[in-house]
């Protein structure tokens, strides 16, 4: 996925971040997902292709990114 690709994409961002902004935003594409700072979306954005996406997504759900 590159930058050309998420030219008008929809972002979106959880309910459960409220008004403050301190979250991130994700857009789901044809063959990834890609993630980036809602306070500063000029600064780029974080794609995964599918495998890497759900293995990322994997990770989290098990809990072994908590500190």
């Amino acid at each position: 996925m590159t930058v050309s690709d998420l030219s008008g994409a929809r972002w979106r961002k959880s309910s459960f971040s409220g008004a403050q902004n301190d979250c991130v935003e994700l857009v789901v594409a044809g063959i990834g997902a890609a993630v980036r700072d809602s306070k500063n979306p000029e600064a780029g954005a974080v794609s995964f292709e599918t495998p890497g996406w759900d293995f990322f997504l994997g990770v989290v759900k098990e809990g072994r990114l908590d500190s």
